[in-house]
């Protein structure tokens, strides 16, 4: 006897709204049948071999991170901005989603939020990844973490691919971080040669930052 499952377990299944499942019904991409009461019924079987965007079957099943990061507490406006685009996005795209939010610096691979999500990425409990602009995962090295997704068979999604418009900003503080944690032991050399150089390295990032 042929097995059927509700439109909320096949939405699980598939790892997709069941606002996306109506629409592949309507659009003949998934056709549901109907109980006399119109109620949609998904055969099993069709539901466990569907595979509407071509991708690794186990990716279907692995829910999507998106991951919205910004360097300080002062930016939290621009993190909840990031969050809303990330949210809005999936939303629109069907997708069942968690959003993984982070602070420090674009240049450190310490940060709590970016750490949990290549354990989860390792451990195979990533099926896509999705960000607003690459620089918000990674400063520098957001190619290796691709690299890892990639061999994971994670699907990234970078909605835009523009320039992000706080990179110039967020460069300049990681630069300004650098600089203040080697001023301290070319102070402590009391040469007033490096303590000018720091001087004006500093003033220059401020500069930067303040154009």
């Amino acid at each position: 006897m042929a097995k059927y499952v509700s439109i909320g377990k096949a939405a699980e299944m598939l790892g997709v709204s069941t606002s996306t499942l109506r629409r592949w019904d309507e659009s003949g991409k998934l056709i549901a049948e109907r109980t006399p009461g119109g109620r949609r019924r998904y055969l099993t079987s069709e539901v466990a071999t569907f595979n509407p965007l071509g991708l690794d079957r186990a990716s279907l099943v692995r829910p999507t991170i998106a991951y919205a990061r910004v360097s300080s507490h002062d930016q939290k406006t621009d993190l909840d901005r990031q969050v809303q685009v990330l949210e809005m996005y999936c939303a629109s795209q069907g997708w069942q989603y968690e959003v993984i939010r982070d602070l420090g610096s674009g240049m450190s691979y310490r940060k709590k939020g970016l750490v949990d999500l290549i354990d989860r990425i390792v451990d195979g409990q990533v099926g896509r990844l999705v960000l607003t602009h690459k620089d918000r995962l990674l400063r520098f090295g957001a190619e290796l973490v691709f690299a890892i997704c990639e061999a994971k068979n994670v699907e990234v999604v970078i909605i835009n691919q523009g320039d992000d418009r706080s990179f110039e900003e967020e460069l300049a503080s990681d630069v300004l971080e650098i600089v203040t944690v080697f001023s301290a032991r070319m102070y402590g050399a009391r040469s007033h040669k490096n303590k000018k150089l720091i001087d004006g390295v500093v003033q220059a990032v401020d500069d930067a930052a303040g154009a």
